[in-house]
C-alpha cells in the first residue's frame, strides 16, 4: 500500500562550510509533537534545545529546518547534524567533534612547562576544549613565537594527535629548542656626524663578548632594539638634532639560524642651536 506522507516523512539536511543546504524529499509542513536527540556524548541535550529556533507544538518548515543546522553548526561542537522526522517527531542526530584529552609538552627547557600551556590555552588548545585541527598549525606558531623572542630561531617543534576512546584527542608537542642566535653584526648606515661605533656603543644589544654570556646583550629581542632606537634618538635630539629620523630597521638572520644581523638606517638632519631666549 502507499505510505501516508504526513504519516512519514524523512528528509537529511547537509551543511558544509557556513552554508545550510537541504536535501531532502519533499515534505508538508507538520506539526513537532516531540524532539529527540540522538548522538550527544558530551553535550547537553539542553545545549541543543537552547539552539533549535522550533519547539514542541510549533509548526516545523523548511525555512527552520535550515536554520535550526545552521544554529547547530555555529556553535563549533559538532562536524555532522541532521534532522529526521518520523511521524510528528523530529529527531536530531549530531556527530560531536572530538574533545581534547590532554595536552602535553616535551623537551621544553628554556620556558617552564606552564606557560607555554598559558600560551596554548590563549589560542582555545587546552584539556577539555573542542579539538580543531586548524588550531594545531596555530598552536605550532604561538610555541615558535615564545623561542623566537628568545632568540631561538631554529627551535622545532613536531605535533602528534593521538585518538583515545569517548571521541578524545591527546595532544603532544615535541620540542627541540637548538641553539640561540647571536649577533655578529650591528651596523648604523647614514650617520657622518658621529662615528658609527660610537653610536652602536649606546646600544645594549652588542656582538658576542666577555660578559654578554650572562647578560645575553648578544642575543636579539625586539623590546631591546626597541629601547635602543630609542637611546638613539635620544642622542641626537639632546645634541640639536631636531629632525633626526630613523629610517629602517633591518634584522635578518643567516639560513642556519645561528646568527643574526642588525642594520639601521637613519637621517641626521641639520643641528639647531638657541638663537634666543
Amino acid at each position: 500500500g502507499t505510505v501516508d506522507p504526513m504519516r512519514y516523512c524523512q528528509f537529511v539536511l547537509l551543511v558544509a562550510a557556513a552554508v545550510a543546504t537541504i536535501a531532502a524529499h519533499a515534505f508538508d509542513p507538520f506539526v513537532v509533537k516531540d524532539i529527540r536527540i540522538e548522538g550527544i556524548q558530551r553535550t547537553e541535550a539542553g545545549t541543543i534545545f537552547s539552539y533549535m529556533p522550533i519547539k514542541v507544538g510549533e509548526t516545523m518548515t523548511d525555512e527552520k529546518a535550515a536554520q535550526a543546522i545552521r544554529s547547530l553548526y555555529a556553535t563549533g561542537f559538532f562536524k555532522d547534524v541532521s534532522l529526521e522526522v518520523d511521524n510528528g517527531v523530529l529527531i536530531v542526530v549530531v556527530q560531536e567533534r572530538p574533545s581534547v584529552a590532554q595536552v602535553d609538552i616535551v623537551g621544553a627547557k628554556e620556558f617552564s612547562k606552564e606557560d607555554l600551556m598559558k600560551g596554548l590555552r590563549s589560542i582555545g588548545l587546552a584539556d577539555g576544549r573542542i579539538f580543531d585541527r586548524g588550531l594545531l598549525d596555530k598552536a605550532e606558531q604561538e610555541l615558535k613565537r615564545q623561542y623566537i623572542s628568545r632568540g631561538k630561531y631554529s627551535a622545532q617543534i613536531t605535533t602528534t594527535a593521538t585518538p583515545l576512546e569517548r571521541n578524545r584527542v591527546a595532544v603532544r608537542f615535541d620540542i627541540v629548542e637548538g641553539e640561540v642566535a647571536k649577533i655578529r653584526q650591528i651596523g648604523v648606515i647614514g650617520s657622518n656626524v658621529f662615528k658609527e661605533k660610537d653610536l652602536v656603543g649606546l646600544f645594549k644589544l652588542r656582538t658576542p663578548g666577555i660578559l654578554t654570556w650572562f647578560t645575553k646583550d648578544d642575543q636579539y629581542s625586539k623590546q631591546k632594539l626597541a629601547a635602543d632606537l630609542e637611546t638613539l634618538r635620544s642622542y641626537y635630539l639632546d645634541r640639536g638634532y631636531l629632525e633626526f629620523n630613523v629610517d629602517s630597521t633591518q634584522v635578518s638572520i643567516t639560513p642556519d639560524k645561528k646568527d643574526v644581523y642588525i642594520t639601521i638606517g637613519i637621517s641626521e638632519g641639520p643641528q639647531y642651536t638657541v638663537s634666543g631666549v
